[in-house]
């Protein structure tokens, strides 16, 4: 069978619901909405040239992520397998759904900013991360700092800074 891995850009249109399946596997479930945009020429304005509704369905690592971060009208970047499934309504007609089985998931940060809380061994948040070449303050300085101690650290954080340029 041919696999159709793509990613979407859009927005968050249902509230995602996670629900437990009968042999203990939990998922996460939401609709997506991706509107194409288009200049228009002749008015110089962008105009909406479409939107395709998805359903995405997150299983395993993402269940945990995307129920604690996500909401409605969130800006979001989706990566998975793309299918399509046809079914019939109680009223008989015919209907099609996108699904994206979602393997990567995140906001678009060009479009939102967001805090990064990497998860610990166990899958639970291990707060946050520092950068290796963050400057500690001494015990001293962990009140008000004296303003020769605060004008040091700015003289050792602008050298710092211009060593690396």
């Amino acid at each position: 069978m041919y696999e159709a891995y793509t990613a979407l850009v859009g927005n968050v249109v249902t509230h995602p619901v996670r629900r437990s399946l009968p042999n203990g596997q939990q998922l996460v479930t939401f609709r997506m909405a991706s509107t194409a945009r288009r200049l228009d020429r002749g008015s110089g304005d962008w105009v909406d040239n479409g939107t395709v509704y998805v359903t995405v369905n997150c299983w395993r690592r993402l269940v945990e992520g995307v129920g604690a971060s996500l909401s409605v009208g969130d800006p979001i970047l989706v990566y998975g397998q793309l299918r399509s499934s046809e079914y019939r309504t109680r009223e008989g007609h015919s209907r099609q759904d996108l699904e994206l089985r979602a393997s990567a998931l995140g906001p678009d940060l060009g479009r939102c900013t967001a805090s990064v809380l990497r998860r610990g061994s166990h899958g639970k948040p291990s707060g946050p991360v520092f950068s290796d070449t963050a400057v500690a303050p001494s015990a001293h300085e962990v009140g008000r700092p004296s303003p020769e101690s605060a004008d040091s650290l700015v003289a050792a954080l602008d050298a710092d800074a211009s060593g690396r340029g």
